[in-house]
């Protein structure tokens, strides 16, 4: 539980706190203010994971989300996959362990909360460092609405990683004063904790804040533990930094070899010595800060090494006074060491060749090649991004309207350079919007910049190990190396898109941030181009991974798909009913009685149905009210049969066709006056049926004078089924004469119950006579209870939609999206008497002149028997068909159709089934044969109306 690499003194941790947590089943302390990482590493813990395809030991490469390599596991407080150490702040009971590559999703509900907020600002400004301060103390002292984003935990960036003064004191000091000072500005919302991970256009920003991440368990239940910030900016300000890049040498994968600036960040954020005895190797001025820090604090230097022939005069000197070694004109040339660098090889390097080796004893590496803006947001807005040959890196170019970058993302590296063009982007941005700055928006005297020595732009260490850079590894979480960019390359390859694929370099967890330029670099040199004619990979969101649960936010399980309900719903669970989702309505499926699995309760409903009575909740179709003069015509224009001759107070059946003819939704339409309808729907067709209408409407035919509403939740529908129903509906209802004469079938007629308005209608959907009782739904518990009493002496049984299907499939009524795939016309159905030849034109008609729609050879609804007489055949066999020879074709064996619905039937004694089936209607009465289990099963094709196909039942 010991710290052995923590420092005496330093960072910016909490050390009068000790905070105890878990890694691969050890116990370690840390202290409010580390990550999992720095912990680790202050307990000496290098190797944290394993790569995904070599199994080669990783360790903590980077400070923050640009680390390749620390992925870790979370198991508590809640199971989480592929989580950078880096990024995860330490709490108390942390339990977490290594990964090889890939995790394991959580097998356990997720707990907690997620939401999602909007805001709208004049200027936001994403990165809290030196520049993004600079830009929104400017902005904010002119009274601007401002947002201030950023993903670390404190405000600072860069100033919190080393040894700069501002204003004559520390430079923390003056972030504290900063961020007391923005929280004084009434509109100004400052956000930590918070990535801004995707930007879109007209000034949209996605961003992520962990609000209780860093709480572990004891976080309040009643806040969400992260929130999407959806944020409009009319200006927006990227001061997102620049990330360190490595430089490719063989075995540069080991841990205990890290950027040097993360060295710095870990020493004076963390107070955490990365190691002993350190080698730093450069191509430029800055990773001498890290040498100089870190042998102030006591860790063994052993040599610089600098790659440019030159080096750094000035700073060469000030290592030199420290005691430290300075190697000019020499690389790294790999490494040695098992589960932690033991030895870098360091040789001279001059005019691209590098010499012998020498071996320098070592446990951590650091390695600095330059550094590249972070440009992703700039990128994901569209923005160009043009090579800068002396940066070794991409730098914005053509400006994006509404979005300016500023600082280190720009180019800018020194302190005094970022905070002047903070304050001078966000000044341009305010009078570009209007606003005028604030007089008096003084900046911190900040260090004189010292002119560095040109850096000097290196991909790659020339490989000497003989490997052909089978070691020299460019994405390290992907086990990507210079020998597959140079196989990619050998196959052709020149697109760094089609390289990225090819290699997958750039597609893990840190989505290329120290891979993605290095791969553009190595990639030209091994093409002999400029490495602007490569280009970078696409940038885009999100910046670093966003859980889905965050994106889901409240919207997910009930709130995500809202779960509807009829207005019996606590009746029919009160009655024991098993419920099934039927687009978002929970519908009761069957009602079993003590010691009845489904098809038991299902026959015994189907008889009470076609011999007795039963009854239905079928409040769920959908109901379109269609009204206005033009009504008529919109529904002519619709349906494939007419309803301008409908009568008022009769019904009609109809079927819908999408443009190509196939058929998608079926209902029936009742005239309620001469200018008003009651369109019925499927119900889960009813809104895009609604939709379909206003789609024409709006589109097509605007002169038309109609207006639709959907009216499904203010009718409940209640079909009374079976022999027996009229004598329940006549006693109920007295006051409607319910003879067959005097309320024919495919009518309706308005009543009332006790002053109830209440509207019958002889509409059947099992072939059986039946009436259809609508009534508002207020009232819907008492009319089914009356009904229910009504019915009693006659056994009436509520029977579920299993039921339901099975009394239609029985006549061969077609349930649309389940004995219909969107290739199915109404002539396949056999419904060509629901194809009217007297009007000129409906929606579809046209497709069926087509050759395919006269192909007798379609796929068309017939029934199945099979011949066993026992066999229920599961919905979506495949058809097939013996040769003459009475074999199988040789596979593939070719399909005739499929089953669409398939039920045991009480009425027939026997299973039976609907199916298309090719050329269906002139096979009646063929044997085929459907696959049941490894055995076929032989069928007999049967037209598709199997009970009362006389309908003499109807009338009862």
């Amino acid at each position: 539980m010991s710290a052995p690499f923590r420092a005496a003194s330093g960072g910016r941790i909490d050390r009068a706190t000790t905070l105890q947590f878990t890694f691969d089943g050890q116990t370690h302390t840390g202290h409010p203010g580390d990550t999992l990482a720095s912990a680790l590493l202050a307990a000496g813990r290098h190797q944290v994971a394993t790569s995904i395809k070599l199994g080669r030991p990783r360790g903590i490469a980077a400070a923050w989300a640009e680390d390749p390599g620390g992925l870790v596991q979370i198991e508590e407080p809640f199971p989480e996959p592929m989580l950078l150490a880096t990024t995860v702040e330490l709490h108390d009971g942390l339990v977490a362990h290594g990964l090889p590559g890939q995790g394991r999703l959580a097998d356990v509900p997720d707990s907690a909360r997620y939401d999602a907020v909007h805001h709208h600002v004049d200027v936001l400004v994403v990165g809290a460092g030196p520049t993004g301060l600079a830009a929104a103390l400017s902005a904010a002292r002119s009274g601007a609405r401002v947002a201030l984003v950023d993903e670390q935990s404190e405000a600072g960036g860069s100033l919190l990683s080393g040894t700069d003064r501002l204003d004559g004191v520390p430079a923390p000091d003056w972030v504290a004063d900063a961020v007391a000072e923005l929280a004084r500005h009434p509109e100004v919302l400052h956000l930590q904790r918070t990535t801004a991970f995707g930007s879109y256009d007209d000034g949209f920003v996605l961003a992520l804040e962990r609000r209780t991440d860093h709480l572990g368990a004891e976080a309040p239940k009643h806040v969400s533990r992260q929130r999407v910030w959806r944020l409009r900016a009319r200006s927006i300000v990227v001061a997102t930094g620049a990330h360190e890049r490595p430089v490719v040498f063989a075995d540069n994968d080991r841990p205990g070899i890290m950027l040097a600036g993360a060295a710095r960040t870990f020493l004076h954020r963390y107070g955490v010595l990365p190691g002993r005895d350190a080698v730093v190797f450069t191509t430029n001025d800055s990773a001498y800060d890290a040498a100089l820090d870190l042998h102030r604090a006591g860790v063994r230097v052993q040599a610089v090494v600098d790659a440019r022939p030159a080096g750094s005069p000035r700073r060469r000197q000030e290592c030199e006074d420290a005691g430290i070694r300075v190697l000019s004109g020499a690389v790294v040339t790999g490494t040695q060491g098992v589960e932690r660098v033991t030895h870098a090889l360091v040789a001279p390097f001059a005019d691209g060749e590098v010499g012998a080796s020498s071996a320098v004893a070592c446990d951590l590496l650091l390695v600095s090649g330059g550094w590249n803006p972070a440009v992703h947001l700039f990128s994901q807005a569209r923005g160009r991004l043009r090579y800068d040959e002396a940066l070794g890196a991409f730098l914005p170019g053509e400006e994006v309207d509404g979005l300016t970058v500023a600082g280190s993302a720009a180019g800018v590296l020194d302190l005094a350079g970022c905070l002047a063009d903070g304050q001078r982007v966000a000044r341009d941005v305010l009078s570009a919007l209007a606003i005028r700055p604030a007089g008096e928006d003084r900046l911190p005297a900040a260090p004189e910049p010292v002119a560095p020595a040109p850096p000097l732009v290196l991909w790659r260490v020339p490989d000497t190990s003989g490997a052909e850079g089978a070691t020299q590894f460019v994405d390290l979480q992907r086990d990507a190396t210079v020998a597959d960019i140079a196989r990619a390359v050998g196959a052709g390859l020149r697109s760094i898109e089609h390289v990225k694929r090819y290699t997958t370099i750039g597609t893990a967890h840190d989505q290329g941030k120290t891979s993605g330029v290095l791969t553009s670099g190595i990639t030209a040199e091994l093409l002999g181009v400029p490495v602007q004619d490569t280009g970078t990979t696409t940038f885009r969101p999100p910046y670093t991974p966003v859980a889905f649960a965050a994106l889901a936010g409240r919207d997910r399980g009930s709130l995500f798909d809202p779960e509807r309900v009829t207005a019996l719903h606590e009746w029919h669970v009160a009655a024991g009913a098993v419920f099934e989702d039927v687009g978002q309505w929970k519908r009761p499926r069957y009602y079993p009685q003590p010691g009845e699995d489904m098809e038991a309760a299902v026959l015994r409903e189907c008889a009470a149905a076609r011999t007795g009575v039963g009854i239905l909740d079928g409040s769920t179709l959908g109901k379109i009210d269609v009204q206005g003069p033009d009504a008529a015509v919109l529904l002519d224009r619709l349906y494939t049969n007419l309803m301008s001759s409908l009568k008022v107070g009769a019904v009609r059946y109809g079927v819908m066709c999408g443009v190509d003819g196939m058929v998608i939704d079926d209902g029936t339409v009742l005239r309620l006056a001469e200018d008003r309808f009651l369109v019925l729907t499927t119900t889960g067709g009813a809104a895009k049926i609604l939709d379909w209408m206003e789609e024409w409407l709006q589109t097509e035919w605007p002169e038309l004078r109609v207006h639709c509403t959907s009216v499904t939740e203010q009718w409940c529908t209640f079909p009374v089924v079976g022999p027996r129903s009229r004598d329940v509906v006549g006693a109920l209802f007295p006051g409607v004469d319910v003879a067959n004469e005097a309320f024919p079938f495919m009518t309706w007629r308005d009543t009332t119950l006790e002053g109830v308005p209440v509207r019958l209608a002889r509409i059947s959907f099992s072939g059986e006579l039946a009436y259809e009782v609508y009534v508002n739904p207020w009232y819907a518990v008492a009319v089914w209870q009356r009904l229910l009493e009504a019915g009693r002496p006659y056994g009436i049984t509520p029977y579920g939609t299993e039921t339901m299907h099975v009394l239609r499939a029985e006549k061969g009524y077609p349930i649309i999206g389940q004995d219909t795939d969107g290739t199915v016309s109404p002539h396949d159905l056999g419904m060509a008497w629901a194809v009217s030849k007297k009007k000129p034109d409906f929606v579809g008609k046209r497709s069926f002149a087509r050759a395919e729609n006269q192909n007798p050879l379609r796929k068309q609804l017939v029934g199945l028997l099979p011949v066993d007489r026992r066999t229920v055949l599961p919905e979506g066999s495949q058809i097939v068909e013996f040769r003459a020879d009475g074999q199988l074709p040789p596979p593939p064996v070719p399909m005739l159709g499929h089953v669409t619905s398939s039920y045991r039937s009480a009425e027939l004694g026997r299973p039976f089934a609907l199916a298309l089936v090719k050329g269906g209607h002139a096979r009646l009465g063929d044997t085929v044969h459907v696959p049941v289990s490894g055995t076929l099963v032989p069928v007999e094709v049967t037209g598709s109306v199997l009970v009362d196909p006389e309908g003499a039942r109807r009338d009862g």
